[in-house]
């Protein structure tokens, strides 16, 4: 039954065309963006989920920051006990030297205070942005670096840390080398004697350097492990939300042809009525 009042092709037609600019819009908006879901209208379950792990994503490139600029200055304080350590077995062997005959002790002596000052001179500077892990500080006793976010089943994030303690190697009171400020062989027959001492603070800064090692290498693997995490997170999301790229190219062709089809078939059924006038001519 045709009718003038109601083009039921020109309506269908209509809306055909309408639901395949649609798709039409929302595959071009996917090529431009490059993501399939990239607003909560695309899919909100999607969304809330990839925002989520963005979230995390962002949270630990900030990790691996504090991850760096912690074995940084690890590395600077297990470098300096290394360095410390180079120069106390120096002042080994000129204790050792003193222990001879016919030896003119003063210049030893002369020699080993040189060295012990360049002992002092490395730890106090061996800091790096601003901390000094070779100094002890009673407020801070250790660096706390932050090495990862921690979800539970409830959504709650802990952060946790990767704790390195300070080892003081100064030559204060109480400090790990204070025993090399009263190091003195000018003496023939001193009341203790030095090679005891020498021996106890070689152990000491051998100590502190496999320490500082051994934690520089814990926050290397973390960091290295955090890296491999985040490459991990940022794959799954865009496993989630990523445009098929060649899906989309074909789809869109697709939809330009429907869309040409669409806009003559409106076109025919607008005429519809137009043939109805013949018919009373």
């Amino acid at each position: 039954m045709s009718s003038i009042l109601t083009n039921t092709s020109a309506m269908t037609a209509l809306q055909t065309l309408k639901a395949t600019n649609n798709s039409l819009n929302d595959t071009q908006n996917m090529i431009s963006t490059g993501k399939k879901v990239a607003t909560a209208r695309d899919n909100a379950a999607i969304w809330a989920v990839s925002t989520v792990m963005q979230a995390d994503v962002d949270g630990f490139n900030g990790i691996s920051e504090s991850l760096a600029l912690g074995e940084s200055t690890v590395a600077v304080a297990q470098s300096a006990a290394e360095e410390v350590t180079s120069l106390l077995r120096e002042v080994k062997e000129k204790i050792v030297a003193a222990k001879g005959e016919n030896i003119d002790r003063a210049k030893i002596q002369t020699d080993i205070v040189a060295l012990r000052d360049q002992v002092a001179s490395i730890v106090s500077s061996a800091q790096f942005n601003g901390t000094n892990l070779l100094v002890a500080d009673a407020a801070d006793p250790s660096l706390d670096v932050l090495a990862s976010l921690d979800r539970d089943s409830t959504g709650t994030v802990t952060p946790s840390y990767i704790s390195v303690n300070r080892i003081d190697l100064t030559q204060a009171a109480g400090g790990g080398l204070e025993l090399l400020a009263g190091i003195d062989v000018t003496a023939a027959a001193p009341a203790t004697d030095p090679l005891d001492d020498i021996e106890t603070l070689i152990q000491t800064s051998v100590d502190a350097a496999a320490a500082f090692g051994s934690a520089q290498n814990r926050l290397e693997i973390q960091g290295s492990f955090v890296g491999k995490l985040v490459d991990s997170m940022t794959t799954g999301i865009g496993s989630l939300v990523d445009a098929d790229m060649e899906e989309a190219s074909a789809r869109l062709q697709a939809l330009q042809v429907q869309q040409q089809l669409g806009t003559q078939a409106l076109s025919i059924a607008n005429q519809g009525p137009q043939n109805l006038l013949s018919l009373f001519r």
